[in-house]
């Protein structure tokens, strides 16, 4: 059924856009219907605490899936896994958009993050498959700033379907970015991984393997610094319909003040993190990305005791966040896969797996009893960003042992 296509030569630039545009799948399942949120309450009769359960629902059936796709493309290939998933997704979001009550939308929405999570497991599998060093790091950081539009413009689009055709028409919109995507790569995804370096999906080598990756103190150490830093980021977009339209007085087609920066952040910090690939160290740049969310939310802090919520002071610090975050994520996505890199696949399964429990977490706890004042969210965005520095120091202290 599926095609085996050669794997591209090293600059393809429709990789790229093939492995960024993967990734979007994620930002645009989550965040389109934000705007949303209080309309699909009151259709199907439900509190917008109940509404707010289908991105958990999501995101937990996101994390599990991803604790196995990425296995299961080691041992099959990336191509099949890619688009049968996206067979799938389609599949479920035309079922979103047809729910009548809120436990059909929690089933469902679950259904997508099961689907959903194998292309952004995949793509990252991908780029180790067919780039290395300083390429790979540039490579990283090309996809994180194409990556980070689509957060922004989710939302926008999310916003003018949901006032022009209500919340059911943003579920057809999910679907027509599955078909999109599905007819990319059936005609333009390779399979990068041969046959001779497939793994098997014995369950007493899969036991072992993911013993071995789940009991890895440097490996945890660095996932730790990648899901609480971006966690920082992450309260704002769980929290974004009570920031902005309840504290900020923005309207359901404004989430631009939110996402705008946030985007623009991304985008900065990707496109220098690629300017410092082979010019700076891994470390050393992991550190700068630390050091500037340490002022961004020092800023924000500051901004929330001095002054009531306003704009453009509410959201200035997420810009100089992001821009840090983006700055570290590229660089220790390489650091945790580079540790199994026979297991590229399984490793950035069992990364996105304790990301998206962080994001499960966050989604279904932290933002909720954090979204009641903009200084509360500030607060708890600056504890995440502490927790991710410190597993990221831990990380070099641990590498520095075993390295001795």
């Amino acid at each position: 059924m599926f095609a085996t296509k050669e794997a591209p030569r090293k600059d393809g630039s429709r990789l790229v856009f093939l492995l960024a545009a993967l990734g979007t799948i994620g930002p645009f399942t989550i965040d389109t219907y934000l705007p949303a949120v209080h309309d699909i309450a009151s259709t199907l009769g439900a509190s917008t605490l109940e509404v707010q359960q289908t991105l958990t629902s999501y995101l937990f059936m996101f994390s599990i899936m991803s604790l196995w796709h990425g296995a299961i493309s080691d041992a099959i290939g990336r191509r099949k896994v890619i688009l049968a998933t996206l067979g799938l997704y389609i599949l479920v979001s035309l079922g979103c958009a047809f729910a009548t009550r809120i436990e059909d939308l929690w089933l469902l929405r679950g259904l997508q993050g099961f689907a959903a999570c194998a292309s952004i497991v995949v793509s990252r599998a991908i780029v180790r498959d067919v780039f290395h060093g300083a390429q790979a790091q540039r490579l990283m950081s090309h996809i994180a700033m194409m990556f980070a539009i689509a957060p922004t413009i989710a939302p926008i689009i999310g916003g003018h379907l949901q006032s022009a055709f209500g919340w059911r028409s943003i579920f057809g919109f999910m679907v027509l970015l599955g078909v999109a995507l599905m007819a990319c790569c059936w005609k333009w995804q390779p399979e990068t991984l041969p046959a001779e370096r497939r793994q098997s999906l014995r369950p007493v080598y899969l036991a072992r393997a993911y013993w071995n990756v789940l009991t890895s103190p440097v490996f945890l150490s660095a996932c730790g610094g990648m899901a609480f830093s971006f966690s920082g980021y992450f309260l704002y977009i769980m929290s974004a319909p009570m920031f902005l339209m309840r504290h900020l007085g923005v309207s359901e087609t404004g989430f631009l003040w939110l996402f705008g920066p946030g985007m623009l952040g991304l985008m900065v910090g990707s496109w220098w993190s690629g300017r410092l690939a082979g010019r700076l160290s891994s470390q050393r740049t992991i550190l700068r990305g630390y050091q500037l969310m340490g002022i961004a939310v020092t800023c924000n802090l500051a901004l929330n005791l001095a002054l009531p919520p306003s704009l453009p002071w509410a959201v200035l610090p997420i810009f100089l966040y992001n821009f840090g975050n983006s700055l570290v994520m590229p660089s220790l996505t390489l650091l945790v896969l580079d540790h199994f890199p026979e297991q590229r696949g399984l490793a950035s399964s069992c990364q996105m797996f304790l990301q998206s429990m962080c994001n499960v977490v966050i989604a279904g706890m932290i933002a909720p009893m954090a979204w009641g004042s903009t200084l509360s969210l500030s607060i708890a965005m600056t504890c995440l960003m502490l927790t991710g520095a410190a597993c990221f120091w831990l990380n070099q202290k641990i590498e520095v042992r075993v390295r001795g």
